[in-house]
Order: C-alpha cells, then sequence, then structure tokens
C-alpha cells in the first residue's frame, strides 16, 4: 500500500528500465501515489543507487540494453538483501519466471502491467492456487521461443555458446532473440 503522506516516511521504490517513456510514466505515477522513485537505466547505475539509498521495492525490466535483469536480481540482493524486486518484462517465458522467482524476486509480471497490479503483486508472494490453468496448448512458436530462453539461461546469456547448443547460426539466434515471444 501507499504511505501515509501525514505519518510516515514515502517508501522508496528503485525503478530499472531502459525504456524512457515506460520510466518516465510510472515514476509519475507511483509518486502520484506517494511513492519517493528513482530510477535507473543501467545494470551500474542502479547498483550506484543502492550503494547510497535504502530501497523498500525495486521495479526491474528483464531485458535490459546492456545486461539480463536476471543478472541484476542476485546483485541487488547482494547490496540490500530485504528488497523486495518484481520483473516486468514484454518478453516473458516460464524458464525466466522460474528464475527470476529462484534468483529472489517475489513476483513476474508481463508488460504492460497497469500501476495497481504492480503493487500488488509486491504482496502478493503467496500464489494464486484458484488460478484457471491455460486450456489451449502452446504454440510451436511458443515453445520454441520457451526452449531457446532455457537454452539461453544455461548459457549464461552467451549468444554463441547457446546457438553451438542449439545447432544453429549465431545470426540466425540473434534474429529470433530480436522478435517478441510467440503468443501464447
Amino acid at each position: 500500500m501507499a504511505p501515509s503522506l501525514m505519518n510516515e516516511p514515502a517508501e522508496k521504490i528503485l525503478l530499472v528500465d531502459d525504456d524512457q517513456v515506460f520510466t518516465r510514466v510510472m515514476k509519475r505515477a507511483l509518486s502520484r501515489l506517494g511513492f519517493e522513485i528513482y530510477t535507473a537505466q543501467t545494470a551500474k547505475e542502479a547498483l550506484a543507487l543502492t550503494q547510497e539509498t535504502f530501497f523498500d521495492r525495486a521495479i526491474l525490466d528483464l531485458k535490459l540494453e546492456l545486461t539480463s535483469g536476471l543478472q541484476l536480481i542476485a546483485e541487488l540482493k547482494a547490496v540490500q538483501a530485504d528488497l523486495r524486486i518484481v520483473v516486468l518484462t514484454g518478453y516473458s517465458s516460464v524458464s525466466t519466471a522460474v528464475e527470476a522467482i529462484k534468483l529472489g524476486a517475489v513476483n513476474y509480471l508481463c508488460k504492460p502491467a497497469p500501476v495497481s497490479e504492480i503493487l500488488a503483486a509486491f504482496d502478493n508472494t503467496q500464489g494464486n492456487s484458484s488460478a484457471s490453468l491455460m486450456e489451449v496448448r502452446p504454440s510451436v512458436d511458443r515453445v520454441e521461443w520457451e526452449h531457446i530462453q532455457r537454452v539461453l539461461l544455461e548459457n549464461q546469456n552467451n549468444i554463441s555458446a547457446t546457438a553451438r547448443a542449439l545447432g544453429m547460426h549465431r545470426r540466425t539466434l540473434q534474429r529470433k532473440l530480436q522478435k517478441r515471444p510467440a503468443k501464447q
């Protein structure tokens, strides 16, 4: 919940995303709710901010320009162990969701997500046992996307090693990674 403006200091949220428009809109929306927002566009900026300021929460994009948000989760938790992190991504897959939770994120959401859903994600760490199961089987393209993501994680995001493991040309893999994931 948003802090009371009268009684307690504002909760500090670190917003890490390389999309400047998204960052500006999200910062404005969260600020209006009474949160104190700090922004970073790179992992390096985010880590520098956590050295200077204690944060209650962090909203972290999965795909940053120079690095994976997954790598940043562990680094942020090493500096601030109690930091609650929600991962946001436009490139969701089961393997990255599982890995984000294993690394210490409290939740994982697909973009676009409303501010209310993002804030609820910080508190909803127990899961929803009544969530509906997917009735439709994923497409072949979706299965391929998730497999590529899983192998990419196994190879610490090394494109060349992943391409070798998948038996495809590096440039072909890079093209596949540039595309949005296939629909469910």
